[in-house]
């Protein structure tokens, strides 16, 4: 605590005067007053200011220079609060699929209730149709971590680990965790869209891919080598259109949602950062459901 030197102290003593006491806390004594209305402030109460310290009130209504310390608090590139563990979010996304991917082998039955499909109807007049066009919009995000095969989810979360790390210590948790989301539901809609009514789709492809997007923007946006993000996108998108099986347009719109979201998030002006980040996640999250209703309205 700051305290008047001594010589302070004896005069005030020897005069009679009485310590003032802080005008937020009238039990604490305190020898510190506001810079900007000189009322005299605690400890607790102090906001440091380019000359002395302020009190909140004159912080509140803007009359000061100050600035409280939470604003000192270092930040991340996208203006994210730097966490303790810059991977907790990814963590938690690699322990969802897995968890769908253990729960799916115990009960298979599962994969049919919760792959991407726009409509299947198995039995005409006989069994009712699913799929998203029927109201069952909820495979476009259940689709996101669902996978059968040991060697789809083993490559997807190695991806997921390799690159969510660095992208959730650059931007934070939350504009990390809308990337990663939005990128796979971008991609589970272009899938929608392009796709056979009754062909099934699953993974966390398009998430992933949106991932390898931001990362490109990112490293561009750092003036870091570009060449090895860049060459491992080449491989597995030379992968993604040759290989039998495998839903290119999950990959090819989270990678466009990537792309976009992460230039918003890494280049919007600091003075509007969070308007700018915010209104792009938006806008991309319109033109996502603007695709799923296009097309439901397509096939009802």
């Amino acid at each position: 605590m700051d305290q008047q030197p001594p010589g302070d102290r004896a005069a005030a003593a020897g005069s009679g005067a009485p310590t003032p006491a802080c005008y937020r806390h009238p039990d604490r004594e305190t020898g510190i007053s506001c810079t900007r209305c000189g009322r005299p402030i605690c400890p607790e109460c102090m906001v440091s200011a380019s000359v002395g310290f302020q009190c909140p009130d004159c912080v509140r209504q803007g009359s000061g220079t100050g600035h409280h310390p939470a604003a000192s608090r270092p930040r991340t590139l996208a203006g994210g609060s730097v966490a303790a563990d810059p991977r907790l979010v990814t963590k938690i996304l690699l322990g969802i699929n897995l968890a769908v991917f253990l729960l799916v082998s115990v009960r298979p039955a599962l994969v049919g209730d919760l792959t991407l499909v726009g409509r299947w109807d198995p039995a005409p007049m006989l069994v009712p149709a699913t799929g998203v066009a029927e109201g069952q919009w909820y495979r476009l995000v259940t689709s996101m971590f669902l996978h059968q095969e040991v060697v789809h989810i083993g490559f997807n979360m190695l991806g997921l680990w390799w690159l969510g790390g660095q992208l959730e210590a650059a931007l934070g948790r939350s504009r990390y965790l809308a990337l990663y989301l939005l990128s796979g539901l971008a991609g589970s809609a272009l899938t929608y869209l392009i796709a056979a009514p009754n062909q099934g789709s699953l993974g966390a492809s398009g998430a992933v891919y949106g991932l390898f997007g931001a990362t490109a923007v990112l490293m561009r946006r750092m003036n870091y080598d570009m060449r090895p993000v860049l060459v491992l996108l080449a491989i597995n998108m030379v992968f993604t259109f040759t290989w039998g099986g495998i839903a290119w347009e999950a990959h090819v719109g989270g990678l466009i949602a990537g792309v976009v979201i992460a230039i918003g998030m890494v280049h919007a002006p600091r003075g509007r950062r969070t308007a700018v980040q915010a209104g792009v996640c938006a806008l991309v999250l319109l033109a996502t459901v603007g695709i799923v209703v296009a097309r439901t309205m397509s096939l009802t």
